[in-house]
Formats: C-alpha cells, structure tokens, sequence
C-alpha cells in the first residue's frame, strides 16, 4: 500500500465533507472532549500549518505538556473560516510530514479518527477502505502509538475487527467493526457501546479518558 497516496487522498476525501458542512453543523460538538467540529477540522490542519520551532516554543511555554500545548495551537487555528481550513487541507493534500518517531501510521491514523469524531455526531457514514483501518489499527497496537493508547491497556486480550479481517493479540476476545475499534483504542467511549466479547469489560476499564488526540 502507498500508505503517503492514502494519506493524501484521506485528505481530500475529509477536504471534501468539511466543505458541505453548514455553520451549525461545525459547531457541532465532536467526540473529542470540548472540541466542535470546527476544532477537530483545525487540528488536522495543525501539521500542514504549524513549523517545528512554533511547536517547540509552545511546549516549553506549556512546561512540556503535548496535550496543553495541542489545545493551545488548535484554538488559534481554530480562529480561521472552514473554508480556509478547506483550502489548507487540499493544499497539502501531498505532505509527507510524520511525527518524529511515529512514521506515516500517524497522520493516516489521525486522519481516519479524527474522520469518526466529525462524522459519527452528525450522523454521516462512510465504509472505511478496509487496507487503511487495518494500518491504522497495526500502528495503534503497536510501540509507535505510545502515548495514544493508555500503556498496559491491551495486554491479556484479543482483538478484533470482523469487518476488515484484522486481529491482535491474545486472551478474551473484544470483536466489532474497525470504527468501533479504532474509537475505543484512542479512548473514545462511544466505541465501546458497538462492542462485544468477553474481553470488553477489561477494556473498558483501561481505557476511559478525556479525548485530545
């Protein structure tokens, strides 16, 4: 897979719906904790529009902390009509930027989340191409994803995701549709109600946490 080709068509494809969005529907709540539509559509500009040093100064500002600094960056994209945000997103369609570390897993992991925050609100569905939930799915389970899923919260358990053919790990099962999954394992609580199997209570138990990422 030309995982920078999907990337880049990700982002067009999300170009595209932000653009038949109406005001109200970008004000719309997300399910990132305290972000609407809006915000969740400027923090997937962040990449495309924020330099290395603009994010080094905010972390040493923000005493280190990705997470204050994440809010910080994304109210002041924030503050741009969507059609810009629109306008940025085409542009930079073909951006071959990856997180130190995390390699191209992340944006198209980012992308397709961030995808779900925007959408499963709004009511508007989409099948997930089934070779790019599985990537996402493979970098959220592995070491790249420090930090994005909670450390420990996957041991001892069985996931699976029958509707791409995709699975990791071993013990009690977790099973239901990659969204479903991907929500979850970014701590997203609202995954968790389309799962099932003997291993879901474990999960839920690790895995409850305010969404910024």
């Amino acid at each position: 897979m030309d995982i920078f080709g999907e990337i880049a068509d990700e982002r067009r494809r999300m170009a595209d719906l932000l653009a038949g969005l109406t005001a109200e529907q970008g004000r719309t709540p997300s399910l990132c904790e305290a972000w609407t539509v809006h915000d969740v559509s400027a923090h997937l500009i962040m990449p495309l529009e924020v330099s290395t040093a603009r994010l080094a100064v905010t972390m040493l500002a923000c005493r280190g902390d990705f997470d204050r600094a994440n809010r910080r960056l994304t109210r002041r994209v924030a503050a741009r009509p969507l059609d810009e945000i629109v306008g940025v997103l085409r542009q930079g369609a073909e951006s071959r930027f990856t997180p130190p570390g995390a390699g191209p897993g992340a944006p198209l992991t980012d992308l397709l989340v961030h995808g779900l925050d925007i959408r499963w609100p709004l009511g508007l569905t989409r099948e997930l191409p089934a070779a790019r939930a599985r990537a996402s799915l493979e970098f959220l389970t592995s070491r790249q994803a420090a930090g994005l899923v909670p450390r420990g919260a996957l041991d001892g358990v069985r996931l699976e995701a029958d509707d791409v053919g995709w699975t990791h790990g071993a013990g009690p099962v977790v099973r239901g549709d990659a969204e479903a999954l991907l929500l979850a394992l970014t701590g997203r609580t609202v995954g968790l109600e389309h799962l099932s199997g003997d291993g879901l209570p474990v999960l839920r138990t690790r895995i409850a946490r305010p969404t910024h990422t």
